[in-house]
């Protein structure tokens, strides 16, 4: 049984929510943050032991299903301070878009990383998402994406996962490969909803993108473990061996790369367009509007 969790504002106050698969509404809130659920926890990746946790030593509220509309969701782990955020990930991970994961040395290679941005760069479900009028030509990217929190020493510690849609100029990229870091300079969407779980092995979707209220576009993806030909655990222990990425307290949302896109299928997308990824495989749906800027 998937059990996902959620932090939010309600009444100015933060609580968190969880729901299992097949359930209502969730309408009971608990008197507790994220970060601090994953630290009582130990950053154990179970939602279980999480949901138990709750259940046995936390204070909570219940409140109708009519109050939970004054719930706003908040990103997993959002600290006070959302430049205290890192957004990163890694690009060509899954293996239909590489054809060795060795180099011209017959070492084991490592995929592109790059950084998005800090925390103001992370939107919600419903919030737009900012691109550059320069844009050359965007793509959306559905992903899973990593949640860390840096403990007392500066070392990142895994606490669990949502989805998300890297935003990408991939027009830049395919003009100029040197220009990656500026292709990733746009917004990034992910769920509120956060599961506090291994990295999933398997995950299935769809993408539907709408121009002026019509169906203008829409296609299928596959992420997750499975579908990567690279060891995550090799990425993300290369990734944190650079101490400048190490602060305690940061938080680091990691996208592990994405499935072809709309524009991999001659789909152009334009200002307004409405993206939405269903991740079908954990009942989560990602949907934004672009808009340029």
């Amino acid at each position: 049984m998937t059990i996902k969790f959620m932090e939010g504002r309600f009444l100015g106050e933060r609580y968190v929510t969880f729901k299992e698969s097949g359930a209502g509404v969730a309408t009971n809130l608990y008197k507790i943050s994220l970060e601090k659920l994953c630290e009582a926890i130990g950053n154990t990746p179970d939602g279980a032991i999480a949901k138990d946790y709750l259940l046995q030593n936390v204070p909570s509220v219940k409140i109708s299903e009519q109050e939970m509309q004054d719930f706003q969701p908040l990103p997993p782990l959002l600290p006070e301070a959302a430049d205290n955020i890192v957004v990163s990930g890694f690009m060509q991970t899954h293996n239909i878009k590489i054809e060795s994961t060795r180099d011209a040395y017959g070492e084991m290679a490592l995929p592109n990383w790059f950084i998005k941005g800090l925390g103001s760069s992370v939107k919600l479900s419903g919030q737009p998402l900012f691109a550059s009028e320069r844009a050359v030509a965007l793509c959306e990217e559905a992903e899973v994406v990593l949640v860390y929190r840096s403990d007392t020493d500066g070392r990142p510690q895994y606490c669990g996962y949502t989805f998300g849609n890297d935003l990408t100029d991939i027009g830049r990229f395919k003009r100029n490969q040197g220009h990656l870091s500026y292709a990733k300079l746009c917004d990034a969407a992910i769920s509120g909803w956060f599961h506090i779980a291994e990295p999933p092995e398997s995950v299935s979707g769809e993408v539907s993108i709408e121009r002026d209220g019509t169906l203008a576009w829409s296609g299928s993806f596959k992420t997750g473990l499975n579908a990567l030909g690279y060891r995550l655990s090799d990425m993300v222990e290369h990734l944190f061996s650079y101490p400048t990425l190490n602060c305690p307290g940061r938080i680091h949302y990691v996208f592990i790369g994405a499935d072809r896109s709309s524009f991999h299928a001659g789909f152009s997308m334009e200002d307004g367009d409405q993206i939405t990824l269903n991740f079908v495989s954990h009942d989560v749906v990602v949907s934004n509007k672009v808009q340029l800027v």
